[in-house]
């Protein structure tokens, strides 16, 4: 029986941007769990203002395995759900035969993927900062409005980079470049299935870049689909119309469960 969701945030954020999905998800009776990537302890306000220790040495394998970690601490295997490295992350970790079903949302890319033009222009304040695999770089108000939450209506733009934004390791993004901990086998014949989200505003993984991502997935034998989200950006988590993007992701997930890892629910009023 799979009643767990484990949601694995991606770069620039905290466990804190999936609090919306949570709440809805645990509702509907599931347990749900957020951890934390190594490092990312405190409030974002703490860490934009002192980044911890470590930080800016993180790798993509790191996180991978300290996932797994969490992941082999459950009674069930979860049904994985990640949002941009979040995804990527999803992806590696059903890759080595973990999680009931998985769902990447914006996902970064596995080493293979070419990267849209688009995401270049999004990355170069990581790209052009010297020394960047070494730190934990800052996430500009500019940076978030722009290339992130482009489709977040202004008034709310502050309000959400204070509650949410973190600085992030430089490292993990040429881990994905240099293909450091971030392949996968396409054709894993052991890999549950796996649906992969994009948004059709999304300028940080743009939308060619995730059904890219799907074509190679879908060499596995598993179950493995695409859907697109119009109107929304890479924030479309934390917008207006999340609650859309939540039910979707979790209807599709347990449509795809196993049948015996289907949960069995407690009606919710």
């Amino acid at each position: 029986m799979t009643n767990t969701i484990m949601l694995i945030h991606g770069a620039w954020l905290t466990p804190a941007s999936w609090e919306r999905f949570k709440g809805r998800y645990e509702a509907k009776g599931y347990t749900v769990v957020a951890p934390a990537w190594p490092t990312h302890s405190g409030t974002p306000a703490q860490m934009r203002a002192n980044p911890p220790a470590g930080m800016g040495q993180l790798g993509v394998k790191q996180i991978v395995d300290h996932y797994e970690a969490e992941i082999r601490k459950l009674p069930e295997q979860p049904i994985l759900m990640g949002h941009s490295f979040g995804g990527l992350f999803v992806q590696l970790l059903l890759d080595r035969g973990l999680g009931a079903v998985g769902v990447a949302i914006d996902p970064g890319a596995p080493f293979g993927v070419l990267v849209h033009p688009t995401a270049v222009i999004t990355s170069l304040p990581v790209f052009t900062t010297w020394n960047a695999w070494n730190k934990a770089l800052p996430f500009t108000r500019k940076s978030f409005a722009t290339g992130f939450a482009n489709t977040l209506p202004e008034s709310q733009l502050a309000a959400e980079y204070d509650a949410q934004i973190v600085p992030s390791p430089g490292r993990i993004f040429y881990d994905v470049v240099l293909g450091r901990g971030a392949k996968v086998n396409w054709k894993n014949p052991r890999r549950a299935p796996l649906l992969l989200v994009a948004a059709e505003h999304d300028r940080t993984v743009p939308t060619p870049m995730v059904r890219q991502n799907y074509a190679k997935q879908k060499r596995a034998p598993s179950a493995t689909d695409f859907h697109l989200f119009y109107g929304r950006s890479h924030y479309l988590c934390n917008e207006s119309g999340w609650e859309e993007v939540a039910d979707y992701c979790l209807d599709w997930a347990v449509a795809h469960l196993p049948a015996e890892a289907k949960p069995k629910l407690a009606a919710v009023a």
